[in-house]
């Protein structure tokens, strides 16, 4: 099984300005790897509300912040409803909150639920581990979602080159079978791109696309920030770590928002990125990119 590595921890613990007594929010626990260096810099009298859909990720964080000496309150709950589970938890208002947008090396290796193309599995992609009865999946959209619509998400949520190509590779599989499994789809997408553009990794921005469109990543993101901003304390700080994009243009376009109503602060200038021996360390770490912001005071 994969270890699961945070991504630019010392720069999240350094960028939120963590102090003793803080009121720290974690929207995606993943690993637990954030939330362990969070518990240690917030202390006795710190409070730490984190939240995540995956079961196995909430396990994982109980055990990483065991010696937690401040109160820790893990939530399986998707970061768009933050407001809901801050009332639930009597926390009025927060100090710090982070978003780390990245899968954990877990859930993409071991959860079985098809994140990644090169495992065959079935085709879920649910953020949530048990997700309830009639939930998105990926294998419905495969297979019910009309030709355009999908070659729509893979070219907006994947910015996938060969998209039409694809969807219509889809639409004429499912006619003689089910698509039911991620080694069916990979290839399926690796035969739908033209041989001189084909690679080993054809299929990751197709399952990415499937990923985005099931979860509604975009669409819990700007939710979640609206929510985290409205409960900030002032002087109070938000990190986002992103990894696409399509995130990333999200949070920059959102915080300069703020920014421009005077209510904010853009710390990063430019978003933190990770060094070359991290890089070299943790691989899935290139792409990620880090911005804070900070609250006014009045």
């Amino acid at each position: 099984m994969a270890e699961h590595i945070p991504v630019l921890k010392k720069e999240v613990i350094d960028g939120l300005l963590l102090a003793d007594g803080d009121r720290v929010f974690d929207a995606t626990l993943g690993g637990g790897g954030h939330a362990q260096a969070i518990c240690g810099a917030i202390g006795k009298r710190g409070t730490l509300v984190g939240t995540d859909l995956d079961e196995g990720a909430l396990r994982r964080t109980k055990e990483s912040t065991r010696g937690c000496a401040g109160t820790v309150r893990l939530v399986r709950e998707n970061f768009r409803n933050v407001d809901v589970v801050l009332e639930r938890e009597g926390v009025s208002t927060i100090d710090k909150a982070l978003f780390d947008l990245g899968m954990s090396s877990l859930e993409l290796d071991a959860s079985g639920r098809g994140f990644s193309f090169k495992k065959d599995e079935p085709l879920l992609m649910t953020f949530d581990s048990s997700p309830t009865y009639g939930a998105h999946t990926a294998e419905e959209i495969v297979n019910a979602w009309p030709e355009e619509e999908i070659a729509r998400i893979l070219k907006e949520y994947g910015e996938e080159r060969f998209a039409r190509r694809i969807a219509q590779a889809i639409a004429l599989r499912r006619k003689v079978k089910r698509i039911e499994r991620t080694g069916e789809l990979a290839e399926i997408v690796s035969a739908s791109i033209p041989a001189r553009f084909r690679r080993s990794d054809s299929p990751v921005k197709t399952f990415q696309a499937l990923r985005i469109a099931v979860n509604d990543e975009l669409g819990a993101l700007k939710e979640g920030l609206e929510k985290v901003a409205a409960h900030l304390a002032p002087q109070g700080r938000i990190a986002v770590i992103s990894f696409h994009s399509l995130e990333d243009r999200i949070v920059k376009r959102y915080f300069r928002e703020l920014a421009t109503e005077g209510k904010f602060r853009i710390v990063t200038k430019k978003p933190i990125v990770p060094s070359e021996e991290e890089v070299m360390r943790n691989p899935r770490s290139r792409s990620a990119k880090l911005r804070i912001i900070e609250k006014c005071q009045s």
